[in-house]
């Protein structure tokens, strides 16, 4: 077995909304590959369904593979449903990420974690004295932000199962 450049850390249990409940709505600002500005959760779930992809912050290599993983299977292609990220990074970086990666997505700023606090899944980063940010997880929101789908990372790094997403993206949007 290959040794790992990394240790894996068992997280403690999140208190995540759970699928059947309704996530909670925040306004942070909206970064795409041109400008951003402040929207709620509310005003892109009004619009139809959204995938809210939460990530460690930009330039780290769990956001960048999932950002690769999600770019490369273009649920959005073939499902009405949005593709939302949010993370810790500011709008400068995010601009950043959403150009070195060719990813045509919106990806909220959440400097102070507080989204992550709202939706029970913020972590304290080792070694980073006073650093929060949200472990990995995926929430699919319908129009009412209704979980439909739920999955929070329980250890570090973890990652969706993306098949089972995908079969979750096919059967409600």
């Amino acid at each position: 077995m290959a040794e790992l450049d990394f240790d894996v850390v068992e997280l403690p249990p999140a208190d995540a909304p759970d699928v059947g409940e309704t996530a909670p709505d925040f306004t942070r600002p909206l970064v795409d590959a041109e400008f951003w500005e402040d929207r709620s959760l509310s005003d892109l779930t009004d619009e139809g369904p959204v995938l809210l992809v939460f990530t460690t912050m930009d330039g780290a290599f769990p956001a960048t593979y999932t950002w690769n993983e999600l770019r490369d299977r273009a649920f959005e292609a073939d499902h009405d449903v949005q593709v939302v990220g949010c993370s810790i990074s500011d709008p400068y970086s995010h601009k950043r990420l959403l150009a070195e990666r060719g990813i045509d997505y919106r990806l909220f700023s959440d400097p102070d974690a507080g989204v992550a606090e709202a939706f029970g899944i913020a972590h304290e980063l080792d070694g980073m004295a006073g650093v929060t940010e949200p472990r990995p997880a995926t929430f699919l929101l319908d129009e009412d932000r209704t979980v439909r789908y739920s999955w929070v990372a329980a250890e570090w790094p973890d990652f969706p199962d993306y098949d089972e997403l995908a079969e979750a993206v096919a059967e409600h949007c």
